[in-house]
C-alpha cells in the first residue's frame, strides 16, 4: 500500500508540453484515472511514473519519498502494457513469476503468489501454456497477473483492454476493479474510453493538451463539467452560449438560443455572459405547454437502441435554429411523430466557463 503524489510536472518533448505543471495524488488503495484524447500527455504521465522519462522540472513521490532519479526497476511500480509484452516463449507460469524472479523471491512464495494469481485470474488449466496458446482475453489476464503478483506500490495500466472485444472488456474491467479493491492497490489507470473511467475510478483526472482541465469523482466529472472541452468529451452533451441572470436563493433566469430557462444550481455562474450545457438523458417528454422549461422541436432522426431511442432534434427560435441531442425510454411515444415536445428539469442545466 502506498501513496503517489505529483508535484508541478512538467516534460516536453520539443515545443510538445506532454505534461505542463501537472500536480495529482492518489490515495493508498485508490483507483485514478487519466483520461484525455490521444495525444493528450497521459501515456507520458504514466511512463514518468515508471522511470521511463525524466522530467523536466517538478517531483514525483511514492509515500512522500522523491523517486525522480530512480531507475524503473527500483520504484517498486508495475506495468500492465496495452500490448500486453508478454514473453512468447515462455510459459503462462514462467510469465507471470518473471518478475518475482528479478525481486529475488524465493522459489517457495514465487509458488504461493503464482497458484492464488492463477486462481485469481482463472488461468489455472493454462499455466503451461505458451502465449500463442491463449485468446487475447486470456494473455491480458496473464499481463495482468504478472503486474499485480509483485504486490506493487503502484500499479500503473496504460490502456490495457483496447486489444479486446466489447463483452470481454466489460467482463476484464470489472476483474480489475474488484482486484485493485481487494488487495488495496494503488493504481493509475491511462485510457481515452469514458466508459472504462466513468464504472472503474475513484477520481478522473481529465487532460488536454498536456494540463488537467478536472479532477473529480466520476459522478462530478459527468454531472458537473468545469468548461465545454470536459462536458463534450465525457459523455454527450448539449452546449450552447447564454446570458444569466440571478433570481436570488440559487435560483437564475437563463436565456439562450435553446430557449428560456430557470435554472437552480448551488454554483454561481461565472459570469453573465457563459456556456451552458445539458445532457440529452435529462429531457422529459412533455404535453404540457404550461410546464416549466417546456420546449418543443423538430425530430430530425431517431434510433432505437434498445433501452432507449436517441433522437436527433432541431429547435427554432426566431431566425435562428439550433441542433440538440435527446435520449428518451420509450420509442413507441415518439414513434411516428415529427416534433417532440419536452422540459428540462431546473437542476438539469448546467454552468460551464464564461464566453
Amino acid at each position: 500500500m502506498a501513496t503517489l503524489t505529483i508535484k508541478n510536472i512538467t516534460k516536453k518533448f520539443g515545443d510538445y508540453y506532454a505534461a505542463n505543471n501537472i500536480s495529482f495524488s492518489a490515495a493508498e488503495g485508490e483507483f485514478v484515472t487519466l483520461l484525455g484524447p490521444s495525444g493528450c500527455g497521459k501515456t507520458s504521465l504514466l511512463k514518468l511514473i515508471a522511470g521511463f522519462h525524466t522530467p523536466d522540472s517538478g517531483e514525483i513521490l511514492i509515500n512522500q519519498k522523491n523517486i525522480n532519479n530512480l531507475p524503473p526497476e527500483k520504484r517498486n511500480t508495475a506495468m500492465c502494457f496495452q500490448s500486453y509484452a508478454l514473453f512468447p516463449h515462455l510459459n503462462v507460469a514462467h510469465n507471470i513469476c518473471y518478475g518475482l524472479q528479478q525481486r529475488k523471491i524465493t522459489s517457495t512464495e514465487q509458488k504461493e503468489r503464482l497458484d492464488v494469481a492463477l486462481k485469481q485470474m482463472d488461468l489455472e488449466i493454462h499455466r503451461l501454456k505458451l502465449p500463442g496458446q491463449l485468446s487475447s482475453g486470456q494473455q491480458q489476464r496473464v499481463a495482468l497477473a504478472r503486474a499485480m503478483v509483485t504486490r506493487p506500490d503502484v500499479i500503473l495500466f496504460d490502456e490495457p483492454l483496447s486489444n479486446l472485444d466489447a463483452k470481454l472488456r466489460e467482463s476484464v474491467r470489472f476483474e480489475i476493479k474488484q482486484l485493485s479493491r481487494q488487495y488495496h492497490l494503488t493504481s493509475i489507470y491511462v485510457t481515452h474510453d469514458q466508459a472504462e473511467a466513468l464504472a472503474m475510478s475513484d477520481k478522473i483526472i481529465v487532460l488536454n493538451k498536456g494540463n488537467i482541465e478536472q479532477i473529480g469523482t466520476p459522478e462530478e466529472i459527468y454531472y458537473k463539467p468545469v468548461n465545454r472541452f470536459v462536458a463534450d468529451f465525457i459523455g454527450v452533451a448539449n452546449i450552447t452560449q447564454a446570458k444569466v441572470r440571478s433570481l436570488g436563493e440559487q435560483l437564475y433566469q437563463v436565456s439562450s438560443i435553446f430557449g428560456e430557462f430557470t435554472v437552480s444550481s448551488d454554483e454561481p455562474p461565472q459570469g453573465e455572459h457563459i456556456y451552458i450545457c445539458f445532457r440529452p438523458e435529462d429531457a422529459e417528454l412533455s404535453d404540457n405547454p404550461t410546464d416549466e422549461n417546456y420546449f418543443e422541436a423538430d425530430i430530425l432522426q431517431a434510433a432505437f437502441m434498445g433501452n432507449l431511442t436517441e433522437i436527433q432534434a432541431q429547435l427554432k427560435r426566431g431566425n435562428e435554429t439550433q441542433k440538440i441531442r435527446l435520449q428518451v425510454k420509450n420509442f413507441l411515444q415518439i414513434q411516428g411523430k415529427t416534433k417532440l415536445s419536452f422540459r428540462l428539469p431546473r437542476s438539469a442545466i448546467h454552468f460551464l466557463e464564461e464566453v
